[in-house]
């Protein structure tokens, strides 16, 4: 009975035909153009930015009541998160079992996860979950409104993370960039982490970590990717090239942007949070 519920989850997330046979083209999968992408960025920053202006505008002190949503909203996202990881996970199976023939011994799987081969196209079952990630951004930024709603904030780093995750997300379709496999692999699995804590601790079952969870998780994720990064650049040069190399290095460049001011507020908010405990100790 297990394996074959097994088999069946198998079946939906890397075998059936609209999984097998996604294309990412303009004509064919929402939201795939140029125009698409910063129109919809423009739209987001704008509506941040009015929202929190009439917050200012009618001098609201208190938060905005929005009841179960903000908890509703973490555990679609952390179930989005898991089916993203599981879906993905299993398309990158079946694909390296289907094409590990042509390799030959010039390529193992892990250099397959880091580095597509040279011409490689935006379709199959890893280009599927790849939009699906894409997609999900969109739901992801709503927590930009929570945060304004509750918190009466605009903070530019979330709005510059938000919408640089968009970018990044529709360049690995736009130009079948390498790596991305272990970048939405690690990233829903820590959204799924991070979501499903939020949700736990929102609705009471769980009480929050005396250090964030969330920047815990966000600093984890950010040590892997840096990792996986520093492989791509050697197989590019040793091992043939790398698809959509130039993406990736935009997207390094971009990252590097937003990690910088992270990981000082990080430093600071530890160390914080260091000399609060030595002062209870005296």
């Amino acid at each position: 009975m297990a394996t074959q519920v097994i088999q069946t989850v198998i079946y939906w997330l890397s075998e059936h035909p609209t999984v097998v046979g996604f294309r990412w083209s303009p004509t064919q999968s929402w939201g795939s153009t140029w125009s698409f992408l910063f129109t919809s960025i423009a739209v987001y920053i704008a509506v941040s930015a009015a929202l929190h202006l009439i917050l200012l505008l009618f001098r609201r002190r208190r938060p905005v009541p929005l009841g179960p949503f903000p908890a509703l909203h973490s555990l679609i996202m952390s179930l989005i998160s898991a089916t993203i990881f599981v879906g993905i996970l299993s398309s990158a199976a079946a694909e390296i079992r289907d094409t590990r023939w042509f390799w030959g011994r010039s390529k193992t799987p892990i250099q397959w996860l880091l580095c597509f081969p040279l011409g490689t196209r935006p379709s199959g079952r890893v280009f599927f979950w790849s939009y699906a990630f894409y997609l999900s951004r969109f739901l992801h930024i709503i927590r930009t409104f929570f945060t304004i709603l509750l918190h009466r904030r605009l903070y530019f780093l979330q709005l510059f993370h938000y919408s640089i995750l968009i970018c990044m997300s529709f360049l690995w379709l736009e130009f079948s960039q390498s790596f991305q496999v272990l970048a939405i692999l690690s990233m829903t699995l820590v959204y799924a982490m991070v979501y499903g804590y939020r949700f736990l601790t929102a609705v009471g079952l769980l009480q929050p970590a005396s250090f964030p969870f969330v920047i815990n998780c966000q600093m984890m994720l950010l040590g892997c990717n840096l990792i996986c990064h520093c492989g791509v650049p050697l197989l590019h040069l040793f091992k043939g090239g790398c698809n959509g190399i130039g993406a990736w290095v935009f997207n390094s460049v971009l990252n590097a942007v937003i990690i910088l001011p992270f990981f000082k507020f990080y430093v600071r908010m530890r160390s914080t949070l260091k000399s609060g405990d030595e002062r209870k100790d005296r």
